[in-house]
């Protein structure tokens, strides 16, 4: 038995006084919502409604169950209606969660500029470098860079991913500029240590139309991106890093671009969300703006 239905029902014709106009107040037939009330006095054991051709009343027993389980239907009644609206509202909370470098270098400019647009949208944020799964953790919008999540959700490529061979001013003016890549082998560099696996990333290379990929013998290696673009920047050594990772530093001339590369194929930038039709209206706001912002 549904219960909530047939306490919904009866409370319907206790109000109404009348089988029909309940029936007809909830698009029903007369016959199924004489069936249910039935229902509900066999499942409790006690005749809820006095019956005649004429007349319609509650017996002692139906009017407690009025009295006791109306107020419990109108705050059922209300928080519906309460989660209806907030789907077609734009203010209230997002949550998301985005690898650390996208989240400091991507995610918080655009959340600045979103804001500037609609106050009233709130941002709740994880910055996690593992897979997070979205339903679990109540998640609305993903980040990651790389390669695209390879689950069941909607992924959107926000745009390539270039790989820069950088360098500060202060370290070339001391050890100069490699010519080539060859020569990097006798300069200081600096390499990213993957946070799940401990393995170093190798260096990726354009050659013979394609890529290749070279470990680098690092005098400084990082788990952790931002820290490695910090240590570019201080001069310790030749990086190779994300352009959208330091985008910022090239710009005002804190790093240097050597060895320039081509736009290697593969990895990118995505944002990815639950496939669901009933998407609350803010969540797909901030999906559009982002689109629309980002280059692809």
């Amino acid at each position: 038995m549904d219960t909530a239905r047939v306490v919904s029902l009866f409370i319907g014709v206790a109000r109404a006084g009348s089988f029909s106009r309940a029936a007809g107040e909830a698009g029903l037939s007369p016959q199924a919502v004489s069936k249910a009330v039935r229902q509900l006095e066999s499942h409790l054991g006690v005749r809820l409604l006095h019956r005649s051709t004429r007349s319609l009343s509650l017996t002692d027993e139906g009017l407690r169950l009025f009295e006791l389980a109306s107020p419990g239907l109108r705050l059922l009644d209300e928080a519906l209606s309460l989660v209806k609206q907030s789907q077609q509202e734009s203010d209230g909370l997002i949550r998301i969660v985005a690898a650390t470098s996208v989240g400091n270098r991507v995610l918080v400019p655009l959340i600045r500029d979103f804001q500037r647009e609609s106050p009233g949208t709130h941002f709740d944020v994880l910055l996690d470098d593992h897979f997070t799964d979205l339903i679990e953790a109540r998640i609305d919008i993903g980040f990651r860079a790389g390669n695209p999540p390879e689950r069941n959700l909607v992924a959107r490529r926000l745009g390539d991913i270039r790989l820069i061979i950088c360098a500060a001013p202060d370290y070339l003016a001391r050890h100069g500029a490699p010519r080539d890549v060859e020569e990097l082998a006798a300069h200081r560099c600096t390499a990213f240590r993957q946070p799940n696996s401990g393995r170093m990333t190798p260096w990726e290379f354009y050659a013979d139309g394609g890529t290749v990929y070279r470990d680098i013998a690092a005098v400084a290696s990082f788990n952790n991106v931002e820290a490695e673009v910090q240590a570019v920047v201080e001069g310790i050594g030749i990086g190779q890093l994300a352009d959208y990772m330091i985008a910022a530093e090239l710009a005002d001339g804190r790093l240097v671009e050597v060895l320039p590369q081509p736009v290697l194929p593969g990895g990118g930038l995505y944002m990815y969300y639950q496939q669901r039709a009933q998407m609350p209206l803010r969540v797909r706001r901030f999906i559009d703006f982002v689109v629309a912002a980002m280059p692809v």
